[in-house]
């Protein structure tokens, strides 16, 4: 859950999705669910002379499936919180000592 809830506050931010099958597409990101399904407005092609279909295309929906990277802007990433949230998720999903195995 930690990417979605970062994702999450990405909200309005233009990011680009580099997809499986090597397509980059960039876009506002206007959505993510839980299965980092992604909802982009506004999106361009990033290589449009090879894939010019795509340029009518103003709005997609993106499987998390098929998704390999998501590039991010740097200055939209909070390195500090992200690096705690990471932490906090490792404690929580650490296994825990028994009092007997003590």
């Amino acid at each position: 859950m930690l990417f979605f809830s970062f994702f999450k506050t990405l909200i309005d931010t233009t990011v680009t999705i580099e997809l499986k099958n090597e397509i980059q597409i960039r876009g506002t990101l206007k959505s993510v669910d839980q299965y980092l399904n992604i909802k982009l407005d506004d999106i361009t092609v990033v290589d449009e002379i090879k894939y010019p279909h795509l340029s009518a295309v103003k709005n997609v929906f993106i499987r998390g499936s098929v998704v390999r990277y998501v590039h991010l802007p740097a200055a939209a990433v909070d390195v500090a919180l992200l690096e705690d949230a990471t932490r906090r998720e490792a404690a929580n999903n650490a296994p825990k000592a028994t009092a007997a195995a003590r």
